[in-house]
C-alpha cells in the first residue's frame, strides 16, 4: 500500500491527541535550504522555516557535517555529569558576543520557554523577590509559568487555569495598536499601584520584537525607560531573543539595535540551525545566584545541538547573513509596498523579521482574509503562518540563506492570490 499524506493524517488523528494542532496536512520527506518535498513528491517553499529556526536553511552542508563528525564520538553524557568542550566553546562565544558588558556567563538548555523559565529562576534568586511583568501579546512558551507570562489567551491559555503568579501584564506601545508608549508606561505605574509594590517585583520581560503576538518592534526609547525603571527599582530586566534572535532581525541579537543593555537574555530557535537547544546569557553576579545543582536538565546543552550552534554562527559569519537578513526584509517590504493594494495594512519589520497585515474594507483585522492567502498559498506549494492578537498578520520567516529566485517565486505566488 502506498504511503500518502492522508493515509499518514489518518494514523496521526488516531494516535496523537486534537491539541496538537498542525498547520499543514502534509508529512515532509526532505528538505533543502528553503525548500521543503512531501512524502507524495510535491514540492514547497518555506516562508515558515520551522517558526524561525531555520535562519540557516534546512541541511545547511557546514552544520550537518559538524553534527555528523560529534556523532562518531558521543551524543549524550549530560552536562552535569560529565563535561565536554564544545559546551563551553558555546557559551564563550555567546559570552562574546551579547550584548551585555562586563561579566557575563550563560549556560544551555533545550527548548525557548525552559530559557525563559530559568530567567525567572535566576531573578528570584537574586532579588528573592516573586513578582514578575510581562507585556500584553508576549509570547514566551507553553509551559506553565511560560503561559502565565504570555499576554494572549487563546489559544494558549484558555482552560490551563490557575496559571503560576505573581504574573501582571502591562499594555505593549505599538501605533498598529493604538497604545503609545506614554499609555504603556502609564500601565506599569498603574500595576505599581494597584497590584505589586515594585519592591517585591523579582523581574520584567520583554521580546525586542514580539513573535506570536506580532511582530510589533520595542523601540529605543521605551527599552531605555524599562531599563530606567528596572534600575530604580533593583528589578532584573530581561529580553526574551528566542524568535528574533540570530540574524532575523539585521543584528545578531535584536538588542543591539536598542541601544540597552538587559540583565539576562535568552536565545533558543535558530540557535543551532534546527537543533534542540536554548541559552540564557546574563550579567555574572546574576547568573551565579541560584545555589549549585539549582539549574540543569538532562539533555541541556546536548553536544550535537552545542556543534551545530557554533557551526552557526560560522555560517552567519562567513555568509554575510546579517547583511542577508537587511536585504531580505527591505525586498519584501518593498515588495508589498509595490502592490498599492487596500487589503494590505501596516508592514513592520526589522531586517527578515517582517509581518504585513490584511485588512477589510473599514480597515479593521481580516483574519479571514489572512487565513485564505495561507490556504491558497499552501495550495500553490507556498508555506506561510500567521500571528498578531486578531489573527490577521502574515509573518515571513523565510531561511535568510534563501536563493533570490526562490524568494520571488514565492512573492509571486502572493502577489497572485492578494491581486486575484
Amino acid at each position: 500500500m502506498t504511503t500518502t499524506n492522508q493515509s499518514l493524517l489518518e494514523r496521526r488523528k488516531a494516535v496523537l491527541p486534537t491539541g496538537l494542532g498542525v498547520a499543514f496536512p502534509i508529512f515532509a520527506e526532505k528538505a533543502k535550504n528553503s525548500e521543503i518535498w512531501d512524502i507524495e513528491g510535491k514540492r514547497y517553499i518555506d516562508f515558515v522555516g520551522g517558526i524561525s529556526v531555520l535562519n540557516t536553511g534546512h541541511s545547511h552542508p557546514k552544520i550537518t557535517q559538524r553534527v555528523h563528525e560529534q556523532l562518531d564520538k558521543f551524543t549524550h553524557t549530560a552536562a552535569q555529569m560529565i563535561n565536554y568542550e564544545c559546551y563551553v566553546d558555546l557559551a564563550e562565544k555567546l559570552c562574546e558576543k551579547a550584548p551585555i558588558s562586563g561579566d557575563t556567563k550563560a549556560f544551555f538548555l533545550t527548548t525557548g520557554a525552559e530559557a525563559v523559565e530559568n530567567c525567572i529562576k535566576i531573578a528570584r534568586a537574586k532579588t528573592r523577590r516573586p513578582g514578575v511583568i510581562s507585556f500584553v501579546g508576549g509570547w514566551h512558551g507553553r509551559t506553565m509559568m511560560c503561559m502565565s507570562l504570555t499576554g494572549k489567551v487563546l489559544p494558549y491559555k484558555k482552560n490551563f487555569g490557575p496559571m503560576p503568579g505573581p504574573v501582571f501584564h502591562a499594555l505593549f506601545p505599538a501605533e498598529e495598536l493604538n497604545v503609545t508608549e506614554a499609555q504603556a508606561l502609564h500601565s506599569l505605574d498603574m500595576i505599581f499601584q494597584a497590584d505589586i509594590d515594585p519592591s517585591e517585583v523579582a523581574a520584567m520581560i520583554v521580546e525586542p520584537v514580539q513573535g506570536e503576538g506580532g511582530f510589533h518592534q520595542v523601540t529605543p526609547s521605551f527599552a531605555k525607560a524599562l531599563r530606567e525603571i528596572c534600575d530604580e527599582h533593583g528589578i532584573v530586566l530581561i529580553f526574551d531573543e528566542v524568535q528574533c534572535g540570530f540574524a532575523r532581525t539585521g543584528t545578531l541579537f535584536a538588542t543591539e539595535q536598542l541601544g540597552v543593555e538587559p540583565d539576562l537574555m535568552t536565545a533558543a530557535k535558530s540557535l543551532a540551525g534546527g537543533y534542540p537547544i536554548s541559552a540564557v546569557i546574563g550579567r555574572a553576579d546574576i547568573m551565579d545566584a541560584p545555589q549549585v545543582g539549582g539549574l540543569g536538565g538532562t539533555y541541556s546543552g546536548n553536544p550535537l545541538a552545542c556543534v551545530a550552534a557554533l557551526a552557526v554562527m560560522e555560517v552567519i559569519e562567513e555568509e554575510n547573513l546579517l547583511e542577508r537578513s537587511i536585504e531580505i526584509g527591505d525586498t519584501i517590504a518593498s515588495f508589498l509596498k509595490g502592490l498599492n493594494l487596500s487589503s494590505i495594512g501596516h508592514i513592520r519589520h526589522k531586517g527578515a523579521m517582517l509581518a504585513f497585515e490584511l485588512i477589510d474594507s473599514e480597515g479593521k483585522p481580516d483574519a479571514a482574509a489572512a487565513a485564505n492567502l495561507k490556504a491558497k498559498s499552501f495550495e500553490q506549494g507556498l508555506l506561510l503562518a500567521s500571528c498578531g492578537m486578531y489573527g490577521n498578520a502574515i509573518r515571513v520567516m523565510v531561511p535568510l540563506t534563501v536563493e533570490d529566485e526562490v524568494l520571488q517565486e514565492g512573492l509571486d505566488i502572493i502577489k497572485g492570490i492578494l491581486t486575484a
